[in-house]
C-alpha cells in the first residue's frame, strides 16, 4: 500500500508532507480540476457557466457523476485544455490522459490547488466568484461519499471535500483520495494498493487527521 499526504493550516501557515511527490492516477479527484478548467475558460470569454454547466458541475462535485466529468473536460477543452488549466494553477507534476480518471497527480500538486480555491491569501488565476463556486459545492458532497477528509474535522465539523476511488482491473486492488477542507486545514491524502475500498477509506482517514495534527 502507497500513501501519500500534504497539509497546509490556513491559520498559521505551516504545511507538513509525507511522500508528496508520488504519482497516482487521480480517479476522481480530478473533477475539481476539470471544473477549475472549465471556470477559466469561462473567465477568459468573460462570461458565467451556463445553466446547463451549473447543473453539470453541481451532479459532478457533489455526487461524482462521471458523465457530467465526461461532458464538462470536453466542454473545457479536453485533455490539453485541462493540462494547460492545470499548469496556469500551479500543478507542475499533474498529466491528463485519454480517460479523466487515470489522470496523473501528486498530493503536492493536489495540495496547491486546493490552495488556489480555499487560501485567500494564495494568488490564483481562478476569481473570487469562482474560488466561492468551487468551495462551495464541495462543501454539499452527499453523504455516503463525505467520508475522507471530513474525518480531520471532527464529528460535525465545517469541512469541503472531493474524494476518488477506483479498482484497478489489473490488480483488483483499490485506489483511494480523498481531498478538501477541514477547518482551517487544506489536506490531501493519495493512495492506492488497498484490498478493499473500506480498508482504503480507512487509511485515508487515519491519515488526514494524522496530518491535521502535525501542523495544528
Amino acid at each position: 500500500m502507497n500513501l501519500s499526504v500534504a497539509v497546509y493550516d490556513m491559520a498559521n501557515g505551516r504545511e507538513a508532507t509525507t511522500d508528496a511527490d508520488r504519482a497516482y492516477v487521480s480517479a476522481s479527484v480530478v473533477k475539481v480540476g476539470v471544473l477549475a478548467a472549465l471556470l477559466l475558460r469561462a473567465q477568459d470569454a468573460d462570461r458565467w457557466l451556463t445553466p446547463e454547466e451549473e447543473g453539470l458541475a453541481a451532479a459532478m462535485i457533489e455526487r461524482s457523476d462521471n458523465d457530467a466529468a465526461t461532458a464538462l473536460r470536453a466542454a473545457a477543452g479536453g485533455v490539453a485544455a485541462l493540462d494547460e488549466a492545470h499548469a496556469r494553477l500551479g500543478l507542475t507534476r499533474t498529466e491528463g490522459a485519454a480517460a479523466w480518471g487515470l489522470t496523473r497527480t501528486t498530493a503536492r500538486d493536489q495540495l496547491t490547488l486546493l490552495r488556489t480555491v480555499f487560501d485567500t491569501g494564495t494568488a490564483s488565476p481562478l476569481d473570487a466568484r469562482s474560488r466561492r463556486y468551487v468551495a462551495a459545492l464541495m462543501g454539499r458532497v452527499i453523504s455516503g461519499q463525505d467520508w475522507g477528509v471530513s474525518a480531520a474535522a471532527g464529528a460535525g465539523g465545517d469541512h469541503a471535500l472531493k474524494n476518488g476511488w477506483l479498482p484497478r482491473t489489473d490488480s483488483g486492488l483499490w485506489v483511494v483520495h480523498s481531498v478538501g477542507r477541514a477547518g482551517d486545514c487544506l489536506v490531501a491524502v493519495l493512495s492506492d494498493g488497498h484490498p478493499t475500498l473500506e480498508a482504503g477509506i480507512a487509511s485515508v482517514e487515519e491519515a488526514a487527521v494524522r496530518g491535521v495534527g502535525r501542523v495544528a
